[in-house]
């Protein structure tokens, strides 16, 4: 059974964790982020020093490992029962953060929508991910160079995700007020519902 999905795709800054937590906490959908996975690591274990040396210099985290590292934790939260794929529908951000990385993915999961949190200025982004490292003591977020080359490497290697999922992707201003934003992503999603065939 592949898992009935969205995506929640855009730069870093752009807002897909803030909508990803709130879409959460409605009843049949279940959030999972990619980067609060690799942060609530044991930075002193094996698998935490993967992480840290990648993201401290603004690179991806190499493909193996993330998916990896993701389908552990789907397993993790399914047995915990958190996550019923029967039933629950899948919201992601954070991955994939390039086309091998969704080919990966399409293994698993039925891609039904891609949101694509659009914010063209990037000025205001690395504003964004500063305010973001002060209050939640993020590492990635806190050296201005570091964030240029997340930027950089979300440009050259993230992009061209969207082309792969082609019509699948609904572009949403993510400059506008969160609730906003939030509004159009539901919209989208009730459409959806009135439609959607069960995941084989």
């Amino acid at each position: 059974m592949k898992f009935r999905t969205y995506l929640l795709f855009g730069s870093p800054g752009s807002g897909k964790g803030t909508q990803g937590k709130i879409i959460g906490t409605i009843p049949g959908f279940f959030h999972m982020a990619c980067g609060e996975v690799f942060r609530a690591l044991d930075l002193r274990s094996e698998l935490g020093k993967v992480f840290l040396e990648y993201s401290s210099k603004g690179h991806l985290v190499p493909d193996d490992f993330t998916l990896k590292l993701w389908h552990q934790q789907i397993k993790n939260m399914q047995v915990m029962g958190r996550f019923k794929p029967e039933i629950d529908h899948l919201v992601l951000d954070g991955i994939p953060r390039n086309i091998n990385q969704a080919k990966l993915l399409d293994v698993h999961s039925q891609v039904i929508k891609v949101f694509h949190l659009q914010c063209p200025s990037r000025p205001k982004l690395v504003e964004r991910l500063k305010r973001r490292a002060l209050k939640d003591n993020r590492l990635d977020d806190a050296n201005e160079e570091v964030i240029k080359q997340r930027l950089a490497v979300y440009d050259s290697e993230s992009m061209p995700v969207l082309e792969f999922y082609g019509d699948r992707v609904i572009n949403i201003d993510a400059t506008i007020y969160p609730y906003k934003v939030l509004r159009e992503i539901l919209q989208h999603i009730n459409t959806d519902a009135a439609t959607e065939q069960p995941a084989s």
